[in-house]
């Protein structure tokens, strides 16, 4: 049994193949021009929010030297003080939770996927990765990233087959609930059901322009342009933006980074959600030593 998120992510690779990503964005996306007037309207702008953005011409950090480093798993070691191990229990308490199912091959799945999610979090939510290339820290922003890597954990997972895209249907619901809790935080109550339903758009959309863009017959240069689309631009203008080019470069070879680390990253830590993406903390942190 399939289950939504695999039928669509079926359904999305397919569509992936296709080679012209502007028709492509045109079926699919919702423009993100649409989506910001939406957002501006909705939600009453908070002193961090803008509807112009300028992107420094030098960043904090040499951008041009980041994320060159050889790939390695992101997988935690075994001794590692990050690491989230199963409960361990005896006697009777295990009796009793073996009952109620709690050693299920699907409760050890919902387990491990809220261990992911929260990593994902973890990498999204923290000021580094919008310190290291420039971001504003936004509703749209935040959703852009978050989308960026649900689709790096999720086409990982799909590498593992049906018990992969089944464990991504769990990582997936966990998602979309936090989402649901995100808009609903941010103000928007009475049109919550429509906004979600645009979101989905927005992030079925996103994955295919990624998934597009890393197959073998997809233009050097279409990675940067999806990550501009998708993350730094406004209106979803396929033009690259001469101040971001630096930026936008930089995020392209941070996320190439990251899938081939991924692929490195073995399943048993893929499906427990000890693994750790690559750290920006550092390099904001040297920045503002700087």
């Amino acid at each position: 049994m399939f289950s939504r998120w695999s039928r669509a992510a079926s359904q999305m690779s397919k569509l992936g193949a296709l080679s012209n990503m502007v028709e492509l964005r045109k079926y699919l996306f919702i423009p993100r021009l649409t989506y910001a007037k939406a957002s501006a309207a909705a939600v009453p702008p908070s002193p961090n929010d803008s509807t112009h953005k300028d992107f420094p011409s030098k960043s904090p950090v040499n951008l041009d030297k980041m994320f060159w480093s050889k790939p390695c798993s992101l997988a935690l070691a075994p001794d590692s003080p990050l690491r989230i191990e199963e409960p361990k229990y005896e006697g009777i308490q295990h009796f009793i939770l073996k009952l109620l199912m709690f050693y299920s091959k699907q409760s050890k799945s919902i387990r491990g996927a809220n261990v992911v999610y929260r990593r994902i979090i973890a990498q999204v939510d923290k000021p580094a990765i919008y310190e290291v290339f420039n971001l504003e820290k936004t509703f749209k922003m935040t959703f852009s990233l978050l989308v960026l890597h649900m689709w790096l954990c999720l086409r990982r997972l799909k590498q593992e087959g049906k018990e992969g895209v089944e464990f991504g249907q769990y990582l997936y619901e966990i998602y979309n609930h936090d989402v649901e809790l995100r808009v609903s935080k941010a103000g928007v109550n009475l049109l919550l059901t429509k906004w979600m339903k645009e979101l989905e758009k927005i992030f079925y959309g996103n994955i295919v322009a990624y998934d597009a863009a890393m197959i073998p017959e997809a233009k050097s240069d279409e990675l940067v342009k999806v990550v501009w689309r998708n993350v730094f631009s406004d209106d979803g203008k396929s033009e690259l933006d001469a101040t971001a080019v630096q930026a936008v470069q930089a995020m392209a070879r941070y996320v190439c980074q990251e899938v081939h680390c991924l692929s490195l990253t073995d399943k048993e830590a893929m499906f427990s959600g000890n693994f750790m993406f690559t750290s920006l903390e550092n390099t904001s942190s040297h920045a503002a030593r700087s």
